[in-house]
């Protein structure tokens, strides 16, 4: 039996839901106890409905109050306010320092040493690059254009070396940056949440879920993930929390019959969004992949059109685990899109050179901290600056 939430009076809960015992790396990145999306705290016994009705047409869309309360107060560092840096920039920098001490910092140590350009200097910024977790092909391709623009302008100092190598790499993320946007012509606009346990997806899904919500969006989610009960909890209180519908049905229920049911009542509701999670086990697995293959079959009866987006999340301190899950995913050109998460707490956030040159497929967003507002909007320039510079 289908079970639509709705909501019920809030009171304060004596505990946490409960979650499924054999799942602690799952609990440990997606559970929302571990991963606030502000400070407030989850409620067991809150069930929601349709709290999160449309504004009025003739009126602007009212700020998340939620959201604003977790805006943080960006402090920079005089001497970089005088050089001209935005305080997001520096946030982001911040964010990614890890990064920007395994390459950026690498990069200027070696210019600092090496003064002359030769081809020593290149073997150990390819070094530098492959241990960023940039990918053989990126490398490749990206030293190479900084010898030819070296050798077109004539130019033989560090700084140019420097400068040739942010330009290519911004170059090669550019072309990777293409927001999501939501098309209003479709309702719902289906989007499909694809990935393995652990990097994070339940929390990508309510994170995402919020900013929509945020823009005056009506959002529905799908607990698709049928296969682990920690999952359908876990986004029932994220659910609970954010005044959001969620679909689901026992653990163990045909998947694909969720988020079609999901698809149905979406439609009789007008919502706007319809966010599905999937099941997340190993990527190595066939018969998930025939899961998912199923899945979208499945959505294609209720819309010829849908998934309007078919986001994979990944975690973006897997390095080369990851761009073997894209690899694994998209064998029927199945993505859209991807999310890369957690790169606040890992020095190989050059992974997303890898996946520019190995895939091509467009980065929504970035996962830079635990709050809502720590999923930014990927903006290469500011990624490229923060790690580099």
């Amino acid at each position: 039996m289908i079970k639509f939430f709705k909501k019920k009076n809030k009171k304060q809960p004596d505990q946490q839901p409960d979650q499924q015992q054999g799942q602690q790396q799952d609990q440990q990145q997606d559970q929302p106890v571990n991963q606030p999306l502000d400070d407030q705290t989850a409620t067991e016994d809150t069930v929601k409905g349709d709290g999160n009705q449309a504004p009025d047409s003739t009126t602007e869309p009212a700020q998340d109050p939620a959201a604003q309360a977790e805006q943080p107060v960006i402090e920079v560092p005089p001497e970089l306010l005088a050089q001209g840096v935005e305080p997001h920039q520096y946030q982001l920098s911040q964010q990614l320092e890890k990064t920007n001490e395994n390459l950026g910092k690498k990069v200027k140590q070696l210019f600092s040493i090496k003064k002359q350009i030769d081809e020593d200097l290149f073997e150990e910024l390819e070094t530098t690059l492959l241990m960023a977790d940039v990918g053989a092909t990126a490398t490749m391709d990206v030293l190479e254009k900084v010898r030819k623009s070296l050798k077109r302008r004539n130019l033989s100092d560090s700084d140019a070396v420097f400068a040739a190598l942010k330009t290519e790499l911004t170059e090669l993320a550019a072309a990777v940056e293409q927001p999501l946007v939501i098309d209003d012509s479709k309702k719902p606009f289906v989007i499909l949440v694809v990935g393995v346990n652990g990097v994070g997806k339940t929390t990508t899904i309510a994170k995402l879920a919020r900013k929509y919500k945020s823009m005056g969006k009506k959002v529905m989610l799908a607990a698709g993930d049928t296969f682990r009960a920690a999952a359908v909890e876990q986004l029932k209180t994220w659910g609970e929390r954010e005044d959001i519908p969620v679909m689901a049905q026992a653990t163990g229920a045909d998947s694909a019959s969720v988020i079609f049911d999901a698809m149905t009542s979406a439609k009789s509701k007008q919502m706007d969004v319809l966010i599905a999670d999937t099941a997340g086990r190993l990527h190595t697995q066939a018969n998930l992949m025939q899961e998912l293959e199923k899945i979208v079959r499945v959505i294609r009866k209720n819309d010829e059109t849908a998934p309007h987006e078919s986001l994979i999340v990944i975690d973006g301190g897997t390095g080369q685990n990851a761009i073997s899950q894209v690899r694994e995913f998209n064998k029927d050109n199945l993505l859209s899109g991807v999310v890369i998460t957690k790169l606040d707490g890992t020095p190989k956030g050059g992974v997303l050179f890898n996946l520019a040159a190995e895939f091509g497929l467009p980065v929504r967003y970035i996962g830079v901290g635990e709050k809502s507002t720590d999923l930014k909007p990927y903006q290469a320039e500011a990624f490229v600056q923060a790690i580099i510079d």
